[in-house]
C-alpha cells in the first residue's frame, strides 16, 4: 500500500511528511506521521524554532506550559503554504486568573488533490490525502517561577480516492500527549523543557516522539534601564526520544518594544536534522489592543522546489 501511495506524490518533502510509515533518516528510525513535527506559528517560524521557553498561545504546538501567558480570552489564526500542502489551525484559549489556561485546537494539513493514470498515462481518478489533528490543552503556575501544561491530541491521516483506484484509500487514527515545563529562575532568564508526539502508533509506525530543552536571556534588561524594552537570546535542542544522539539545535532572537502595545523583531536559525529545513528566518510581530499579529519568513530556497519559501502569518484577537 505505501509503494502505490507513493507513486501519486510529487516531492520528496510530501512524501516523508504526509505518509505515515516513512523515515526521513533512511532505515536507521522508522517514524510516522511526520506532518506532526512541521512548524506552526509566525513566531515559532521567525525564532527558528526555539519556543520551548516562550510564553503565549503558540505554546499548544511548542510546549502547553507556555500558555499561562495567555491572559485573556482568544481566538487565533494560523496559516501557511509549503511544499508538502497549505496547513490551518484555529485555537480558542481561555484563560483564569490563579486558576490557568484552558484550550481547544484544530489543525489541518491540506496535501491536496493528486491525479492517477492508467499506464497509458490517462487520468482515472484522484487522491486527496489530509491530516488532522484536534488539541485539548490546560497550564497553570504551580507556584511562582514554575508553569505545567499538557495536551492531549487525537491525530487522523486520510487519504481519499474518487474514480477508478487500487485501492480504496485509508484511514488511520491514533492519539499522543505533550507534557511541558517552564521554570523562570529570574526576570532576565527562562527556561523550559517538554516532551511532545508520545502515544501509540499510526498504522504501523511510532510517532515522532521528541524531547526538547530551551533557554533564553534577556541581554537588553542588563544593557538597559528602560522597562518597556527587551532583547532575549534563545537556544533550544531537540531530540528523538528513540535515538537521542539525533539531535536538532534552533537559535532565536527577540526585540520587544512596548508593554501592552509592542512592536517585536525577531530572527532565528535552524541545524536540523534534514538539511532541506537549515537556514536563517526573520519575522515580525505587533499587538496592538486586542489585535496580535505575526509575520514570519525564511530566507533560505527550497532544494526540493528551487524556490523561496513561504510566508507564514498568526492572527490572535482577545475577547
Amino acid at each position: 500500500m505505501r509503494r502505490r501511495r507513493a507513486r501519486h506524490l510529487l516531492l520528496p518533502a510530501a512524501f516523508l511528511a504526509l505518509v505515515p510509515g516513512v523515515s526521513a533518516q533512511g532505515d536507521e528510525v522508522i517514524e510516522g506521521a511526520l506532518f506532526l513535527l512541521l512548524p506552526v506559528g509566525a513566531r515559532a517560524v521567525s525564532l527558528g524554532r526555539a519556543m520551548a521557553w516562550v510564553e503565549g498561545a503558540e505554546g499548544v504546538f511548542w510546549n502547553p506550559a507556555g500558555l499561562v501567558g495567555v491572559d485573556r480570552r482568544q481566538a487565533v489564526i494560523y496559516r501557511s503554504d509549503n511544499v508538502v500542502g497549505t496547513t490551518y489551525a484555529l485555537s480558542f484559549l481561555q484563560s483564569r486568573p490563579g486558576v490557568g489556561t484552558i484550550g481547544v485546537t484544530y489543525f489541518l494539513l491540506d496535501a491536496g488533490r493528486f491525479q492517477r493514470t492508467d499506464g497509458s498515462g490517462n487520468p482515472i481518478g484522484s487522491t486527496t490525502i489530509r491530516n488532522h489533528v484536534g488539541v485539548l490543552s490546560g497550564a497553570t503556575r504551580l507556584f511562582d517561577g514554575l508553569s505545567a501544561g499538557l495536551n492531549f491530541k487525537v491525530i487522523r491521516y486520510q487519504e481519499s480516492c474518487r474514480g477508478i483506484c487500487p485501492d480504496e484509500g485509508t484511514t488511520a487514527t491514533t492519539y499522543a500527549i505533550d507534557a511541558g515545563l517552564q521554570v523562570l529562575p529570574s526576570e532576565r532568564l527562562r527556561l523550559g523543557a517538554m516532551v511532545a508526539h508520545l502515544g501509540p502508533r499510526l498504522q504501523a509506525d511510532p510517532l515522532p516522539a521528541r524531547i526538547r530543552v530551551a533557554g533564553a536571556y534577556d541581554i537588553l534588561d542588563v544593557l538597559t534601564d528602560a522597562d518597556e524594552l527587551h532583547g532575549w537570546l534563545a537556544v533550544e535542542v531537540e531530540g528523538r526520544l528513540r535515538q537521542l544522539a539525533s539531535r536538532s539545535v534552533y537559535l532565536g532572537a527577540e526585540v520587544i518594544a512596548g508593554s501592552v502595545d509592542a512592536l517585536s523583531l525577531r530572527a532565528g536559525y535552524v541545524w536540523s536534522e534534514l538539511d532541506a529545513e537549515d537556514g536563517a528566518r526573520v519575522g515580525l510581530g505587533l499587538r496592538y489592543e486586542q489585535f496580535d499579529l505575526s509575520i514570519a519568513k525564511a530566507l533560505s530556497i527550497s532544494p526540493l522546489t528551487g524556490e523561496s519559501e513561504p510566508v507564514h502569518v498568526t492572527m490572535a484577537i482577545a475577547f
